[in-house]
């Protein structure tokens, strides 16, 4: 394991990353020609780690459990999540295979490009998990899911079912990659699944529906307690009981986008924690998702407390019942 099992009160777990990001280039190289960048940088990646550490950046105690390889990446994650205050005590370094890693390319005026290897994510199953922490959490995130064949199981189901008879709230994002069996993982977990947080292209490939709504109720009837369907700019939806609410977006300059539905991930995670109700967890989410894309990394721009408070206070975010 990657160190001392410390208390926490999130539990956060699924694929660990060291992302390799370059400043925006004009356009893509020819073959056999050379771009320049003004910047290229190692910095944190996967929704595990980014996850967590906005967390523990909001004051949250927080564990990060996942796998990653016996190697100079791996080393650099777990380093970065303990300077972050990140229990890294369910970090497993597996032996025979390279950590997760993705090049993030910024192309000026497009979306980015990725080009990802899921490396030790492969190997991470619940055993990965120090048991105490399962006891302590009272929140428990699966973050890149359909990226963890380890977690596409009865024992995962079983995991998320003893949480939530515990009081713990489950949380489930994805990560779709295409493949045969996605809907199928996907609907094994959502019965025991309080909010699960995919945006609306995943949404869309899994449930083959282009509607929001129609996407969230597809997911509502197949067990999941509440359905979040992020938008990016058009902002997110949410659908549970008794709740249907439409949110907009934060105002904010757009410098880079990766690391921005984890952000929101945090920011709802923090809401569940702080005991707010559905929509002041929106609130949470929208404003940590939108300070992600100040930076170009996936964390380096995330508020702390102080700042996503102060930012909250200063932006209306509308939110309307439907």
């Amino acid at each position: 394991m990657g160190g001392a099992i410390v208390e926490i009160e999130c539990l956060c777990t699924g694929i660990l990353f060291a992302d390799v990001v370059c400043s925006p280039i004009p356009g893509l190289p020819e073959a056999g020609t050379l771009v320049p960048a003004d910047t290229m940088q190692l910095s944190l990646g996967g929704c595990c780690s980014n996850a967590a550490l906005d967390l523990a950046r909001l004051g949250v105690r927080v564990g990060a459990a996942g796998c990653v390889g016996d190697d100079v990446f791996g080393q650099f994650i777990i380093d970065t999540l303990s300077r972050g205050g990140v229990g890294v005590g369910g970090v497993h370094k597996a032996e025979g295979i390279n950590t997760a890693s993705t090049m993030v390319i910024n192309v000026r005026g497009e979306d980015r490009r990725f080009i990802s290897s899921p490396g030790a994510n492969h190997r991470f199953t619940v055993d990965h998990v120090p048991p105490a922490w399962i006891e302590q959490a009272k929140v428990l995130y699966v973050g890149g899911y359909l990226m963890l064949p380890g977690l596409e199981n009865e024992g995962a189901l079983e995991w998320f079912r003893s949480a939530r008879a515990s009081g713990t709230k489950t949380v489930l994002d994805v990560v779709y990659l295409g493949g045969e069996g996605c809907r199928r993982a996907v609907e094994l977990l959502l019965p025991e699944t309080d909010y699960f947080l995919p945006n609306e292209d995943e949404a869309a490939v899994l449930t083959g529906l282009s509607d929001p709504l129609e996407q969230a109720q597809a997911f509502r009837d197949a067990g999941a307690a509440n359905v979040v369907i992020t938008r990016g700019e058009g902002g997110c939806l949410m659908v549970g009981d008794g709740v249907r609410l439409r949110a907009g977006a934060y105002p904010i300059e757009l410098v880079g986008g990766t690391g921005a539905g984890d952000a929101f991930d945090a920011g709802l995670m923090m809401g569940l924690l702080a005991g707010e109700d559905a929509a002041g967890c929106l609130r949470w989410a929208s404003a940590l998702g939108a300070s992600c894309c100040r930076h170009l990394s996936a964390t380096g721009g995330v508020f702390n407390r102080d700042e996503a408070e102060d930012f909250m206070q200063r932006h209306d975010l509308e939110i309307e019942a439907f």
